[in-house]
Parts: C-alpha cells; sequence; structure tokens
C-alpha cells in the first residue's frame, strides 16, 4: 500500500452511492487506510462522465480525492477488477454488510484489518450459495474491530474453560454463565467455541451465531432498522436464509 499512498490512491469500496445536483453524487466509501468516508463525485453522473459505470458498490477501487471537511472531493478513480458476481440473496446479503458499516463505523477511523475481513466477506458471498457462514464471520470481525470484548471460552462465574455440552447464559457487560435455564440468552458450549473460532460446521452452531450477534450488534445500531433487512424479507428463500 505504501506505493499506492504516496500517489494518493486508496483502495477502496463503494458502499453507498446518492445523487447529488443534476450531474453529481455522494458517495459514502471504506477506504483500507481511512475507514468510512464520504466523498462528492462532481460529474460522475453526466454523459461524459467515464467514471459512472466504476463508481458502483462491489467494485475494487483505486480512489485519490482532496479536501479538508467531513466530504472530500474525488479527483480520480480507477477500477481494480471488474465488480464482484453478486446475485438474489448473496447481493441482499453483501448489501446488509455495507448497511451494517455505514451505520456502525465512526467517520474516518482507519480499520485496515476490518477491510480486509470485508474483502473476504464479498468474496466469500460471490462463491458460496449459503451466505450465512460469510455474514456471522463478518458481524464477529465488526464487533471485535469495535472493541466489543467477550470471552466465549471461559465461564465468566468461576473461570473455568466451556465444557462443549454444557448451556451458559449471556449475561450483558459479563459474558457467559453456567446455567441450567434455557431462553434466548442461552447457548450451548460447543456453540461459544465455534463463534470464537469463526468456524461454524453444524446449522445449530450458525444458527447460535445469529442469535449471538443480533443481541451483541443492537446498541449499536438504536432502534432504527436496518434497510437491506427489508429485501429479505420480501425474498421467500431469505425468510429460512440469510440475515
Amino acid at each position: 500500500m505504501s506505493n499506492l499512498s504516496s500517489e494518493g490512491l486508496q483502495r477502496c469500496f463503494v458502499l453507498h452511492r446518492r445523487p447529488y445536483s443534476e450531474s453529481s453524487l455522494i458517495l459514502d466509501v471504506f477506504s483500507e487506510e481511512y475507514g468510512r468516508m464520504t466523498l462528492m463525485a462532481k460529474g460522475a453522473r453526466s454523459k461524459r462522465s467515464n467514471l459512472k459505470g466504476a463508481l458502483q458498490p462491489f467494485t475494487p477501487l483505486l480512489l485519490k480525492w482532496s479536501g479538508k471537511g467531513s466530504m472530500k472531493t474525488l479527483r480520480q478513480a480507477e477500477p481494480i477488477s471488474l465488480g464482484l458476481p453478486l446475485t438474489g440473496i448473496n447481493l441482499y446479503s453483501a448489501m446488509y454488510v455495507n448497511e451494517l458499516i455505514g451505520r456502525i463505523l465512526m467517520a474516518e477511523v482507519p480499520m485496515p484489518a476490518l477491510f480486509h475481513d470485508y474483502l473476504h466477506a464479498l468474496t466469500e458471498l460471490a462463491h458460496n450459495e449459503n451466505p450465512e457462514p460469510a455474514l456471522r464471520r463478518f458481524e464477529l470481525a465488526l464487533l471485535s474491530a469495535m472493541g466489543y470484548g467477550v470471552d466465549f471460552l471461559h465461564c465468566a462465574g468461576t473461570g473455568e474453560p466451556v465444557d462443549p455440552e454444557m448451556t451458559y447464559r449471556y449475561r450483558e457487560q459479563k459474558g457467559f454463565i453456567a446455567s441450567v435455564r434455557r431462553d434466548n440468552l442461552t447457548f450451548l458450549g460447543n456453540e461459544l467455541i465455534a463463534i470464537s473460532e469463526r468456524r461454524f460446521v453444524t446449522k445449530d452452531q450458525l444458527k447460535a451465531a445469529k442469535r449471538f450477534t443480533r443481541i451483541a450488534l443492537k446498541p449499536y445500531l438504536g432502534g432504527k432498522p436496518l434497510k437491506s433487512r427489508e429485501f429479505f424479507i420480501q425474498t421467500p428463500r431469505a425468510r429460512s436464509n440469510g440475515k
């Protein structure tokens, strides 16, 4: 990346784009070195612009910008490659990932490790039929990047390693405590180990990971519903899959 930085070009993805004035675009982008940014792409919607097709979500880009305010001005854009081949449920899943980043990350906070997790998630979504594992892995990476530290591998009450066959109840701010109670906050030890490793072997482990990320992401998202979830509600297959 150092050679790109010296030229002012940054590896980025467009998270969201919206029209501005008659010929411009406002872009929310995720940059490898600068985190989430807002850029004004002047003239990007005009007929003569060669940027119009490139400034799309899920297309790896090299971008250069200038300016000091909260909205920078796009100066140069080059697609690194074609957009990732995302369709159907996996496209909606990728839109959900973009919305999570847009809603949760603070502006201009560098998150280079999360950028690589994002790239990995998009690649997984483009090449696997089931979006679930990629979504869960990214949600957990996002929580980790936000400093959400929870020990999945030890009972918060005793400090003992979790037993794969025992049940543990999640207590906010504390962690997982051995419990015989069964409810939405209860997880089997093998599910906690799978969540910790971000490696899911069974459907139950994936379901448990989804339950946990819903609980953990809620404070970051507040009460405003995610727009991308509406696509899932409208898509028959998504009702039994997805987010």
